[in-house]
């Protein structure tokens, strides 16, 4: 599709889905994720220019995609618009585009400004307020997402701690990499699944890089794939990995402490955290972030794709910071 033909049929989806004229400014395609493409946009409707974000699912083929949290388009709208109604700070969606737009299967969304760049939030003065309240900021927005009335939401995954564990092993079987610290470490999580009865909402992917920062704090919450119903601690633990620190100093996202984070979701949600559970997590997180790896390189491989393939060759980062962990070393 051409250039000129995919903006008229954007501005056209525009009028149809939000309002007219649908008139189009500075469009341009941002950074693309692993399972999307996102574009940016003005567009006037009525007598207002408006911030727009399109994003449009990218066509993948993962052969164990069935085994973990990965939800569509039109799932991933209104899981948003659910969370935005429960007080959570998600981007307020506008549409999903329908078959006859001609532009695939994305949603419009509203874009809000502030930075997502994780080594920049944890180190540029400009956000140095910032991270003197985010991980309380945290707290009370993941309490927010736990408290997410679950009753619309009936095509996430619900999976207990166990079914995580045993979902990932089947991905790594499904590979047939055998690395020793991988192993260790899936046996290890097997040997420590924590007993919670509690299931809510998870959004699965909480962490620096998924949220919008301003000089005065998180603005807003990306990136909504990988919700699923189960353990909330799973969310707490997934915000500590020290991947997602960026080289900051806060065990939480780079840029704040536990015990902030706790505190906060404890005020927020009434539900006392028990920082030996949290830990599993985050030890967990490491497992985890080191098969996405295994995954995201073996697709890079096939797609002859540098950036994936550039994550594939991180695998063992994780388990050293899961080794570390386990030790008692940060």
């Amino acid at each position: 599709m051409s250039s000129d033909d995919f903006a008229r049929r954007l501005q056209a989806a525009i009028v149809r889905h939000v309002g007219a004229p649908g008139t189009l400014y500075d469009l341009q395609r941002l950074t693309g994720g692993a399972n999307r493409t996102t574009w940016s946009f003005d567009a006037e409707i009525g007598a207002a220019r408006r911030p727009f974000i399109l994003q449009l699912a990218t066509e993948i083929v993962d052969p164990v995609a069935h085994l973990t949290a990965h939800l569509n388009s039109h799932e991933l709208a209104r899981l948003m618009i659910a969370a935005g109604k429960a007080g959570v700070p998600a981007p307020r969606v506008y549409g999903t585009l329908e078959p006859s737009d001609g532009l695939g299967e994305g949603y419009f969304a509203e874009r809000v400004a502030g930075e997502t760049l994780g080594p920049r939030i944890v180190r540029d003065e400009r956000y140095a307020a910032a991270r003197a309240v985010m991980a309380a900021q945290c707290g009370r927005i993941l309490a927010a997402i736990h408290r997410v009335e679950l009753t619309d939401l009936g095509f996430l995954m619900s999976v207990d701690p166990a079914g995580q564990v045993a979902a990932h092993r089947q991905v790594v079987d499904h590979f047939g990499y055998r690395l020793p610290a991988l192993e260790w470490g899936l046996r290890w999580a097997e040997e420590n699944i924590p007993r919670s009865s509690r299931r809510t909402l998870v959004h699965g992917d909480f962490r620096t890089g998924n949220l919008i920062v301003g000089d005065e704090g998180i603005r807003s919450v990306l990136d909504w794939e990988l919700a699923q119903i189960g353990d909330p601690m799973q969310d707490l633990g997934w915000l500590c990995v020290k991947t997602w620190r960026f080289g900051g100093a806060g065990a939480v996202g780079g840029f704040g402490s536990r015990e902030d984070l706790f505190a906060a979701y404890e005020r927020a949600s009434g539900t006392a955290v028990e920082p030996a559970h949290v830990r599993f997590w985050e030890a967990w997180g490491n497992i985890q972030w080191a098969i996405d790896c295994l995954r995201l390189g073996t697709r890079g491989i096939e797609e002859r794709g540098i950036e994936r393939s550039a994550i594939g060759r991180r695998i063992e980062e994780p388990l050293w910071d899961l080794l570390n962990l386990i030790e008692g070393r940060e």
